[in-house]
């Protein structure tokens, strides 16, 4: 059975009162409303961790996560946070090519290789981020796109260090552009990422890799996108943000 998982990425959003008040109403709902059978992340700004994990407490299906990593194991980077670091803060997990970092960051596939190896050594669970803009869905060639990152950044990986990835899939072309993803799109891309994983590591990982959809996903779509067969959760943005809407998502399976 794959990991059903929804993962809230904050984005750079929230003071310390906000991230307090937001971590408290998500931790009591989920306990609440006895959800058990969902991993839950949360990764909010990095100096919200400490807080975070600490509001988090004894949950056991809820976890603190990064937003990014370095891809250097420490030194002089001013402003970076490497692996080790957020590990030491109780982190479990950690987004890596989110397209946001892509776009105005330019980090390139090697370099997402090199951060991908450092949040494996360091036990974090990278959520590993792939998906196209507008010209590449129109051109009809996304496939091959969101193949070609995938191929790039983490097919140097051993079956070991790859059974320790999720995927999350986001559709560029359909957030803040007012174009809409259909629940059938996102099943076909997940489908074709799940077969490109079992053409590299077999069909056996690839039936273990959870593959998470990062577009944009509310408490009125959720329940139909998670019902598709290879779509096995979220990456949530905008609706994180909202205590009751992200907790409908992860009530959505």
């Amino acid at each position: 059975m794959r990991k059903k998982i929804v993962a809230g990425n904050w984005k750079m959003n929230g003071t310390q009162e906000e991230g307090q008040k937001l971590t408290s109403e998500i931790v009591n709902m989920v306990q609440d409303e006895r959800i058990s059978d969902v991993t839950v992340v949360l990764n909010p700004p990095f100096v919200h961790a400490s807080n975070v994990k600490k509001l988090i407490g004894g949950v056991p299906n809820i976890f603190l996560g990064g937003q990014n990593c370095s891809d250097k194991e420490s030194g002089a980077y001013t402003g970076e946070t490497s692996a080790k670091i957020l590990a030491s803060f109780g982190a479990k997990y950690v987004i890596i090519g989110h397209s946001e970092r892509r776009e105005y960051f330019n980090e390139s596939n090697e370099e997402l290789t090199a951060k991908v190896k450092q949040a494996l050594a360091n036990d974090l669970t990278p959520i590993f981020c792939c998906g196209e803009p507008l010209e590449i869905r129109e051109a009809g060639s996304h496939e091959d796109y969101v193949k070609e990152q995938l191929t790039a950044s983490l097919f140097g990986l051993t079956e070991e260090e790859f059974s320790k990835i999720v995927i999350a899939y986001e559709p560029i072309w359909a957030i803040g552009t007012g174009k809409t993803a259909s629940s059938d799109q996102a099943q076909d891309m997940h489908a074709a990422i799940r077969a490109h994983l079992a053409s590299k590591y077999g069909q056996a990982i690839a039936d273990e890799t959870s593959i998470l959809y990062g577009g944009s996903c509310k408490p009125d779509n959720a329940v139909e996108i998670f019902s598709k067969a290879d779509v096995d959760g979220g990456l949530i943005g905008g609706a994180s943000l909202k205590s009751r809407d992200f907790v409908d998502i992860i009530k959505s399976f």
